[in-house]
């Protein structure tokens, strides 16, 4: 490990998820040397959906990691490189460009660089997490919910998102529940009243005071039921280890085919920290959007964003690749510039070791 760079790139990317490939292929075609580093998800959420039915061009669909696959593959072809790594700190130098650093401390510099790290969805951590991920298991209803017709299916959370998901849902689900660790929703009153008008109809059934602990069943055959503890005062599992209360919990078997959280995602800026970029309260990157030129610029000049780490509201595969797009578009009119400005950084060559 050294603190002298590794190399010098017009652009690298943070990210190896759909909006930093489709960045890639295009800042690759247009002769702009991507580096893009992997992250520590590599592909992005995109690897966990087993099926992608949505994204254009798959009319029989597609497994999300083989169409990862296929961009890395198409990004390479064109010249981007791809390596393994986590980016732990960008920050500008004074000359202009960017230095960037990795977890393992190898350090790259940059002419520009394109935020398309992603957002990570929260879990829970029960068991049977882990194994039917994707196998019944989701955090995207919209990405996902048409896979489960006809099933009984469950919503974990309790804000916007799990009332808007379960809404969704109703399209599809024999009948769809929404298990809340709490007496009271956090999401916005329209929602609620959406989600109260389904509760009438039938559609939707609400378990308050309720908590996933455990998920059943295999990859192969999905989701069978889980085990659900409900306490009346709210927090269950918190209630269950405390032996004062645990006599109180009630813990039973609840039959559904599919299991969607909805209890929010965290944004990976951490490694922005230094960049001097804009944040919104929850940590998501801010992008100068508008109709206009240069909508993927952030507040410092050189870095852009794309995909979730910027949108918390779409955060479908086909509209992270339409902003990697357009980040790679502002990246090559922002180093145009500079190159006609014969401002693009010149890295001191490397002094030759003398062999005496």
């Amino acid at each position: 490990m050294t603190d002298e760079p590794l190399a010098h790139r017009r652009l690298l990317v943070a990210g190896t998820g759909i909006a930093a490939l489709s960045a890639a292929i295009y800042a690759a075609r247009s002769n702009n040397e991507p580096l893009l580093i992997e992250g520590d998800e590599p592909g992005g959420q995109l690897t966990l959906t087993t099926d992608v039915e949505n994204y254009p061009g798959f009319p029989e669909g597609i497994s999300g990691p083989d169409l990862i696959n296929e961009m890395k593959a198409q990004a390479r072809k064109f010249g981007a490189e791809l390596r393994n790594g986590i980016v732990a700190d960008v920050s500008k130098e004074p000359a202009g460009h960017f230095r960037v650093e990795l977890t393992n401390g190898d350090v790259y510099t940059a002419d520009a660089v394109i935020a398309a790290s992603g957002a990570s969805a929260r879990t829970l951590g029960v068991p049977g997490e882990e194994a039917l991920m994707g196998y019944g298991l989701s955090t995207c209803a919209t990405c996902d919910g048409a896979f489960f017709r006809d099933e009984d299916m469950l919503v974990v959370g309790g804000g916007d998102a799990a009332m808007e998901e379960a809404n969704f849902l109703t399209k599809f689900a024999d009948t769809v529940y929404i298990a809340h660790r709490r007496e009271e929703f956090r999401a916005e009153d329209v929602w609620i009243e959406r989600v109260m008008d389904k509760v009438d109809d039938g559609e939707i059934e609400v378990l308050r005071n309720t908590e996933l602990t455990e998920i059943h069943g295999t990859p192969e055959d999905g989701i069978t039921n889980v085990t659900l503890v409900e306490h009346p005062d709210g927090h269950p599992k918190e209630k269950l280890d405390d032996p004062a209360t645990a006599d109180a919990v009630e813990t039973y078997e609840f039959a559904v085919g599919a299991v969607f959280y909805a209890i929010g995602h965290t944004p990976n800026t951490a490694y922005l920290a230094d960049a001097g970029v804009e944040l919104d309260d929850e940590g998501y990157l801010l992008t100068e959007g508008g109709r206009g030129a240069n909508q993927t610029a952030t507040a410092v000049e050189g870095v852009f964003g794309a995909g979730d780490v910027v949108d918390h509201h779409y955060q479908q595969a086909v509209t992270a690749g339409g902003m990697g797009v357009k980040a790679a578009l502002d990246v090559d009119d922002y180093l145009s510039e500079l190159e006609r400005a014969g401002d693009l950084y010149e890295p001191a060559p490397v002094a030759a070791e003398s062999d005496d």
